[in-house]
């Protein structure tokens, strides 16, 4: 109504023309990123998992994220797809607009190519878990658009750049499990949320920019020190001050003029009365305390006696009362050593000791100190406690009591006003958390699937000892925590001591670890245990520590990114790669998968006890496995064609619920 018939004709040339232009745009296609994604596929080796037809649009191949015209790509996420070899230059990049590049967990090696320099839109870059080599890629300090940079789990060397600083967004950077050497430089760290440089081989002071970081940000390098870390040359601190020696006797400077003679035979005088007040006064002490002392049987006396006997343990020696002069000192400087004690030492044995740190942790330092009679045992000394002398001693008592093969005693304690000292059994063979995130270089033994079960069940059984036997929380439940010996059976450590530190428990004592409602209540119960348990299976699967926070675009924990992964692609991706190589264990995998992430339920009442948890590890179907692990010929970590196999792609296992 209203057009002519004269406009008609007109009418329709402009609707056809706007149909055209529409029918263009949606099948529009980006040639020149289509082209340099084909380059770099045809000449990079890489698993069957990456079928890019040069037919189909390159906005639907596996991996590839474009914007809303089809015009160029922004995003290729080519995680664990078993590309191996060097990236060709001239191929990844060309792709210009490009916001997102995820090529972690491959075995791609060589330099990071330079004209990754091109990329100036690039906003995230995950290359962690290759094999790249060479210095700092110096191309990517020109990213100035980048907020997330991980190329952590590589073979980088050389130094760390101070160009970094030109990464001006830089909000997540992960250099870990490198050889980075040289100091650290000194990186403007305002923005930074997430830093870690662990595990390199890093000397010098960490710059007071970068010191606001947890110790564990700088772990594994042996000549660093300074800030969060411990000094340069570690030493034991004594629990009680040294007493102050006394103040020199100031030499009075020689007057130019002479004393007269008067003067001269008075402070000889004086000298002479003074002289004997003080040896009047030595040999009443002396007769005071000769009748004060109680005679002592022979075999106490001295360090020269053969050592006390077990019963003897709970105090200190008689000669030691000697020393400290009374009941008071004595008392003060008292090592309690709990039932079924192994050891006759007292403190002043533990303060000669050699020691070394063996780690700061979220409740205390761990010292390894080595005795002079040669025995060695573990320090951890508390921090932040606010339990009473009387709460702390029922504490110890109850935790003293704890006795299982996979639990590691709790041996002594000392308590005093300034300094609160646990003792501990050493284990030789360190902690999982070393094991499973140690250096992933040329030279690593990686954990394989067996004895990773093999420490999932032992672990699970010294929980569920300590809730059902000896109804203790754990409360900080990590795989720093779980030590090894060295058949790899594992132990559990650090449990029960949440009640020193009241409800001020600081929020990130467990990061990573801790339930939903942990977080809320700070709170520690059995179905938080579950939890943090539950999280610990999933980083022997997944092979990924849960306070990396770099496990997506946001930072998401390892729970709800193992979910999303199972959720919308192949379970296959989460594994950890280097148990690809592994032949029928896929079954199992899944198994425990499912039961850990019945575990980190959020619910609390939805969680599983853990004898239950246990018993479903010990009748997990193993029939496949039973004969062992077959390894590909050649080399064990490479398929049969020189490239690294992947797991079979298959949909994701049912019954694993958020």
């Amino acid at each position: 109504m209203g057009v002519s018939l004269a406009s008609g004709p007109t009418l329709f040339v402009f609707l056809l023309a706007v149909a055209s232009a529409l029918s263009s745009r949606a099948g529009s296609e980006p040639t020149r990123d289509k082209q340099a994604l084909l380059d770099f596929i045809r000449q990079t080796p890489h698993a069957n998992r990456v079928q890019w037809s040069a037919s189909a649009p390159a906005c639907g191949w596996f991996g590839v994220t474009c914007d809303g015209t089809n015009s160029s790509v922004l995003e290729l996420r080519l995680p664990a797809v078993g590309l191996v070899g060097a990236i060709p230059p001239g191929t990844i990049g060309r792709l210009s607009q490009l916001q997102v590049l995820s090529l972690r967990f491959n075995g791609l090696s060589g330099p990071v190519p330079s004209d990754f320099a091109n990329l100036t839109l690039l906003r995230s870059l995950y290359l962690q878990g290759n094999e790249f080599a060479g210095d700092f890629p110096p191309g990517l300090t020109q990213l100035t658009r980048l907020i997330r940079l991980d190329l952590s789990f590589n073979n980088f060397s050389g130094q760390i750049p101070f160009a970094v600083n030109n990464l001006t967004r830089l909000t997540h950077l992960f250099l870990q499990n490198n050889q980075f050497s040289g100091s650290l430089p000194s990186i403007d760290a305002s923005g930074l949320a997430y830093f870690n440089v662990s595990y390199n081989r890093l000397n010098g002071s960490i710059p007071t920019s970068l010191a606001r970081f947890d110790a564990s940000a700088f772990a594994g390098n042996l000549d660093l020190c300074g800030g969060p870390l411990k000094p340069c040359n570690p030493f034991f601190p004594s629990p009680a001050p040294s007493p102050i020696p006394p103040s020199p006797i100031p030499i009075a400077k020689k007057s130019k003029k002479k004393l007269s003679t008067a003067a001269i035979v008075a402070i000889a005088v004086g000298s002479a009365l003074i002289g004997f007040l003080i040896l009047l006064l030595l040999v009443l002490c002396l007769r005071r305390r000769g009748r004060r002392r109680t005679p002592k049987p022979p075999k106490h006396v001295g360090a020269a006696g053969p050592p006390r006997s077990a019963a003897a343990e709970a105090g200190t020696s008689s000669s030691k009362d000697d020393i400290t002069g009374g009941s008071v000192e004595a008392e003060r400087n008292k090592l309690v050593f709990l039932e079924g004690g192994v050891y006759s030492f007292d403190l002043e044995d533990l303060l000669r000791a050699s020691a070394e740190v063996l780690g700061k942790g979220s409740v205390g330092t761990s010292y390894k100190a080595v005795l002079e009679e040669g025995t060695t045992v573990v320090v951890k000394r508390l921090k932040d406690v606010v339990a009473s002398k009387k709460e702390f001693e029922a504490q110890m008592e109850v935790l003293g009591k704890v006795k299982h093969e996979n639990v590691v005693p709790l041996r002594a304690f000392y308590y005093s006003k300034d300094e609160k000292l646990l003792v501990y059994d050493y284990m030789a063979a360190g902690s999982l958390s070393a094991l499973l995130h140690g250096s992933r270089g040329s030279g690593r033994t990686p954990l394989d699937w067996e004895n990773r079960l093999k420490i999932a069940i032992a672990t699970g059984r010294g929980l569920a000892h300590l809730h059902a036997a000896g109804k203790v929380v754990h409360g900080n439940i990590k795989s720093s925590n779980i030590l090894l010996r060295p058949d790899h059976n594992a132990c559990v450590s650090d449990f029960g001591l949440n009640p020193l530190f009241g409800t001020a428990t600081p929020p990130n004592r467990v990061a990573g670890y801790r339930a939903p409602e942990v977080v809320e209540t700070r709170k520690v119960t059995f179905q938080s245990d579950v939890y943090s348990f539950g999280v610990l299976l999933l980083e022997l699967l997944t092979g990924k520590a849960p306070n990396q926070a770099s496990l997506g675009d946001e930072g998401i924990d390892l729970p709800r990114w193992v979910q999303s992964v199972v959720r919308e692609e192949w379970t296959a991706e989460v594994f950890d790669v280097e148990l690809m190589r592994y032949h029928n264990i896929e079954e199992e995998m899944v198994q425990l998968l499912q039961i850990a992430m019945s575990c980190v339920a959020v619910a609390p009442d939805q969680r599983p006890p853990m004898v239950e948890v246990v018993r479903m590890m010990e009748e997990m179907n193993r029939g496949e496995t039973d004969e062992g692990l077959r390894q590909s010929s050649d080399d064990p970590s490479k398929g049969s064609d020189g490239q690294t196999p992947p797991m079979e792609s298959r949909t994701p296992p049912i019954g694993i619920t958020p």
